[in-house]
């Protein structure tokens, strides 16, 4: 599932190419690049489900806690992302990459994944996925595509 989201951000939402707007059209072209029915149908629904998180008058996420407040994360969500997912997110939100609304949203979406494996590199792309999709996050949308893209060019003395 997360190479069909990886494949659909990177060639259509991300390049700014025109995305196709009958899914029938994109399934078959999914297909043609090689994925199966299943991942793919449960791709679009997820990406459907993200794009309805911003939709809402009403923000699920906001639960006006204190600046000093801790997540406490679920077994549930402890089993899916282990503890260098949860640092990395506790690092955004301390560098204000993520806010607690945009750091919910990844969770929400992580937890939506219909994957057995998830690792560091897929929550770099769930949270640029969600930070791309949120209005006003630009910047912050711009620092994690740095940590993504720009780590390679870089030469560690």
């Amino acid at each position: 599932m997360m190479d069909i989201l990886m494949y659909l951000f990177e060639t259509y939402i991300q390049s700014e190419a025109e995305l196709l707007v009958d899914q029938d059209e994109l399934s078959e072209e999914l297909l043609r690049a090689g994925f199966h029915q299943d991942d793919i149908y449960k791709s679009l629904e997820w990406l459907e489900k993200l794009a309805a998180l911003q939709e809402t008058e009403h923000t699920p996420y906001v639960n006006h806690s204190a600046i000093t407040s801790m997540r406490i994360y679920t077994d549930k969500e402890m089993l899916r992302m282990d503890t260098a997912c949860r640092g990395f997110l506790l690092y955004l939100e301390q560098i204000d990459v993520l806010n607690t609304d945009t750091r919910e949203m990844v969770i929400d979406r992580v937890m939506e994944l219909d994957t057995q494996e998830f690792v560091l590199d897929d929550l770099k792309w769930i949270i640029l996925m969600v930070l791309f999709n949120a209005p006003g996050n630009e910047a912050a949308y711009d620092q994690v595509e740095e940590l993504l893209y720009g780590a390679e060019d870089e030469v560690i003395h």
